[in-house]
């Protein structure tokens, strides 16, 4: 049976849509250039974050919910039939928009999901979602993912808005009364039809765009500055594998994170005198993985790693009551301070393995002087440190 109208429900969530996408886009790119080099300038642009990802993940549920009502429904034929090339371009602007409403949304609520820490979800679901890690590679595929799509839905959007005034203006027809509320009278002379063409040029265009953005490096980039891996050190025990990681409190979550590249110049006798050993471990400050805040950890007011782009403990080993500590100095950021890391060991042969945890003030290293309180980055910054090595 043809229809020459939408139906109340079809209507209210073009509308509801329509209104949530005009207020996401903007929301993203004005907290996107926003500073953050203050605790209330990094508040702000987290509750605009917040309020942006919130909105998307609403979006992505109501398109979900419209598609499978379209389903149930007879689309309203065109108006203009006989305009090949116009109705063609229509019904490639609409498959283009029903896929960028699932996928620009998915794309970010992965990416948020993938990391850990800034602007959480406002939303009663967690901030996990199912089979998707906490990986810093996932969260930069689909952050580019989310970057590409997000530039075919604007520019879906701006060509239907085009079209629409073009019907109101130009064409002076009915096409804009039949989405909106009430009566229309407006008679298509012909049911829709639609074909194969339109969807599989969407399709086509999106394949195209991610090509272009993987070519362009999008999809793995770097936030922050890079430096040259740390050369081998002379050791006499050699670090097989292990892992430094520190844990910070931004805005109330947790963020933790890891450097990839760090090496260990370790000297230990278990029979030996007071001092049983020494250690000096230099730590790579750019093989920061931080989550969504590593580009800004790197930045001047944190570890400014430009100019300091590595953190050197230096330290001798002495027996503790129960197990033992590395005493010694940590330099970060140009400032040195003694500190104290207690570490558990156990030897089986020629092979040790440690772990100890340390809790530091960044006030002391002048990290984050901008974050005055507590508010939005926390004083204190677990260090965990753990690894395997041979004789």
């Amino acid at each position: 049976m043809q229809q020459n109208a939408y139906s109340t429900v079809t209507k209210t969530f073009h509308w509801l849509t329509a209104l949530f996408i005009l207020t996401v886009i903007p929301l993203g790119a004005v907290a996107n250039r926003l500073p953050y080099e203050t605790d209330a300038q990094l508040a702000f642009k987290a509750q605009l974050f917040s309020m942006h990802k919130t909105l998307g993940v609403i979006i992505f549920i109501l398109a979900i919910g419209r598609i499978l009502w379209a389903f149930t429904q007879t689309k309203p034929g065109p108006l203009h039939p006989d305009r090949k090339a116009e109705t063609f371009l229509a019904e490639l602007v609409h498959w283009l928009l029903y896929v960028s409403l699932v996928a620009v949304p998915l794309t970010g609520w992965i990416h948020h999901a993938a990391t850990t820490g800034f602007a959480p979800l406002w939303l009663p679901i967690g901030q996990n979602l199912p089979l998707v890690p906490k990986s810093e590679s996932v969260a930069e595929l689909f952050a580019g993912l989310h970057w590409v799509w997000s530039k075919i839905m604007i520019g879906a959007i701006l060509l239907h808005i085009t079209g629409a005034l073009k019907h109101v203006f130009v064409d002076k027809d009915g096409t804009l009364r039949r989405m909106w509320f009430g009566a229309s009278d407006v008679n298509a002379p012909q049911a829709h039809n639609g074909g194969f063409m339109a969807p599989l040029a969407a399709i086509a265009i999106y394949m195209t765009a991610t090509a272009g953005g993987a070519a362009a490096g999008i999809f793995s980039h770097s936030d922050g500055p890079t430096g040259p891996a740390l050369a081998a050190v002379a050791s006499d025990w050699t670090v097989q594998d292990g892992t430094i990681g520190i844990t910070v409190k931004q805005l109330g979550s947790d963020v933790s994170g890891s450097f990839a590249d760090w090496t260990s110049s370790i000297s230990f006798d278990p029979e030996g005198a007071d001092v049983l050993g020494n250690v000096e471990t230099t730590i790579a400050i750019t093989s920061l993985s931080l989550g969504s805040v590593t580009g800004q950890a790197m930045g001047a007011d944190f570890f400014d790693a430009e100019t300091h782009p590595t953190a050197v403990f230096v330290g001798e080993i002495t027996a503790a009551e129960t197990d033992y500590e590395a005493n010694g100095t940590l330099t970060i950021k140009g400032n040195t301070m003694p500190v104290t890391l207690p570490f558990t060991l156990d030897i089986v042969d020629n092979t040790a393995t440690m772990a100890g945890q340390i809790t530091l003030d960044r006030r002391d290293f002048n990290v984050g002087a901008s974050m005055a309180d507590e508010s939005s980055l926390g004083f204190s910054v677990i260090v965990e440190v753990a690894l395997t090595a041979t004789r």
